[in-house]
């Protein structure tokens, strides 16, 4: 993994959460990575985003990889200070009816399955767990050990810690292409490298023809600070069935309580814009349903609301490893660490030891396979 005398070993683009994880993680074995970010750090997605560390288990892949990345950041967590507004304060997957309640148990023992630890709770507890909630729930399934992060101090954080190689960050580096060589910035400097790791989210597609990347518009609004009116991270168990919608326009409950007392809600879906603006009609739909299962929350003030474009992928999953197909004629070291959609943040941690142990040759931990980009590139050319 190591360049020439005064060539960074690793250029990453993107200095959200994961580039700033991946570069953490390659310095760590030694690497001089230079990184470059046309904006600041933890900015663009990083810092839309709500920072839920949660285990989702849509898939396996999707399970293993959220999982190992929760588990990191519990690992990590006692490194951690105010700042980075880490708390463990749990997940509560709310059940409206005897149906979802049953599909909330099958879930639960699912993950017991697995390792993790999770209950039920019936109408009672819950009811103890979160007053604020409308009476009428069935109960829900509580996943304790999740928690929330203030993502873009994390990722500052990262890029500054002593390691055994050495990171250094550029902002206001645009980077227009990926080259033979390395990479060439907006304004026509070109710098070397013996890898380039793109891992700058949707812009991913710009530097890499064919990248089945697609945004996915989202809005969050915030409160005034209302300490203890609610103790969890909360979501409707529709919320799922939301993540996954391959088109149209959808809302689900989804509320955090942030360490300033504040209440961050969401969440919504929409497709084929890159319209930054705030819909009001699509704000007003997410926080019907929010009042929906808060009743509480139309008595409370909302202090902003604003937009974000998670980069989804055609199969939910990100890609991690190398570009293969989708750098042909680039650099022949070009990798990814794009199209996390809504877990960048959880999965941020494990997609930088993932890329780390590829990038060095090293084991990983969990089979890398269902993350490699080239599942993604059309027949002929992941062949061809």
């Amino acid at each position: 993994m190591k360049a020439g005398e005064g060539t960074p070993d690793v250029v990453v683009v993107g200095a959200g959460i994961v580039g700033a994880a991946c570069a953490y993680e390659l310095a760590a074995l030694g690497a001089d990575v230079l990184v470059l970010e046309r904006g600041v750090v933890g900015g663009g997605v990083t810092a839309a985003g709500m920072g839920h560390l949660v285990v989702m288990d849509d898939t396996r892949a999707e399970f293993a990889l959220s999982a190992w990345s929760r588990q990191l950041w519990l690992d990590l967590a006692p490194r951690l200070d105010a700042r980075h507004a880490f708390v463990r304060c749990g997940t509560l997957w709310v059940a409206t009816d005897d149906d979802e309640y049953v599909y909330a148990q099958t879930r639960q023992q699912s993950l017991a399955r697995d390792g993790v630890a999770c209950a039920m709770l019936d109408e009672q507890a819950l009811r103890a767990a979160e007053p604020a909630l409308r009476e009428d729930l069935r109960g829900a399934m509580i996943v304790p050990d999740d928690g929330v992060v203030y993502a873009p101090a994390v990722a500052a954080w990262l890029l500054d810690q002593p390691v055994k190689g050495r990171i250094a960050t550029r902002l206001d580096a645009n980077v227009e292409c990926v080259t033979r060589t390395g990479v060439q910035l907006a304004d026509g400097e070109s710098i070397a490298a013996g890898a380039v790791l793109v891992a700058n989210g949707f812009d991913a597609a710009r530097l890499l023809p064919g990248l089945p990347l697609r945004p996915k518009k989202g809005h969050l609004l915030i409160t005034d600070r209302y300490p203890g009116t609610v103790r969890h991270q909360i979501l409707e168990l529709g919320y799922i069935k939301s993540a996954h919608n391959a088109s149209g326009t959808s809302v689900a409950f989804n509320v955090q309580p942030r360490p300033t007392g504040q209440l961050l809600i969401g969440s919504s879906r929409q497709f084929d814009t890159v319209d930054p603006a705030i819909d009001s009609a699509v704000l007003a739909r997410m926080l019907a349903r929010a009042t929906h299962f808060l009743p509480g929350l139309r008595n409370l003030n909302a202090i902003r609301a604003w937009t974000g474009f998670r980069p989804a992928s055609n199969d939910g999953l990100p890609l991690i490893g190398p570009a293969g197909p989708f750098a042909a004629g680039l650099h022949p070291a070009t990798w990814l660490a794009a199209g996390h959609e809504g877990l960048g943040v959880t999965t941020a941690l494990a997609t930088a030891r993932l890329i780390a142990a590829q990038m060095s040759n090293g084991a990983t931990p969990i089979d890398a396979a269902p993350y490699l980009p080239a599942r993604c590139a059309p027949q002929e050319a992941a062949h061809g």
